[in-house]
């Protein structure tokens, strides 16, 4: 029995995630989610309350953005892999924590007491098998592991509402887009 199992997760393939009961703008732009990239020999996580849960490229993905001086954006681009893990209420002062502090700076997991894990599985969806290790946390009620398929940054010249570049990029330090294909979900039984 693996320690997912032990401490009750069931777990997706991604493209059968089309059973699950999953509102996109309830659990990232209310509830928040953190992504974490890297493993046991090094790994980050951050807050997210911006991303995007959909099909491209006829597959289940999930997009989240990344300024680029934030510490996890190091973890994410030398990663084939991410995750995203979702949380009850109870760990939204944990979350706060995670996403106004930068691991560059504390232990994240020692601060807020979420307990890492690193998963080592595999899993076939969309005729392809994927074979991941990757953090996430004990204490999430989700998790989607996801394989990096697509980064781009964000440019000036593409904005076609220049209201949305004043507001939120007063520093010009754009995000920079990660598209996951998303190889697993696990799930609380």
């Amino acid at each position: 029995m693996s320690r997912l199992e032990e401490i009750g997760f069931q777990k997706i393939a991604g493209e059968d995630l089309g059973a699950l009961a999953f509102n996109p703008f309830a659990k990232i732009g209310k509830e928040w989610a953190l992504i974490t990239a890297g493993d046991e020999n090094g790994w980050n996580t951050m807050t997210v309350s911006w991303g995007f849960a959909g099909v491209m490229w006829g597959k289940n993905t999930f997009t989240t953005v990344i300024r680029p001086q934030r510490y996890t954006k190091e973890f994410l681009d030398h990663s084939d892999y991410f995750t995203v893990s979702f949380f009850k209420e109870d760990y939204r002062k944990a979350l706060s924590f995670c996403g106004s502090h930068s691991g560059r700076d504390c232990d994240k997991a020692k601060e807020t007491g979420l307990t890492p894990m690193v998963i080592t599985d595999t899993a076939a969806a969309y005729g392809t098998d994927y074979e991941y290790r990757t953090t996430a946390f004990e204490q999430a009620d989700m998790v989607l592991v996801c394989k990096k398929a697509y980064v781009q940054e964000m440019k000036p010249e593409c904005f076609t509402d220049s209201g949305n570049e004043t507001k939120w990029y007063p520093n010009k330090d754009y995000h920079v887009q990660y598209i996951g294909e998303i190889a697993a979900a696990y799930v609380r039984d």
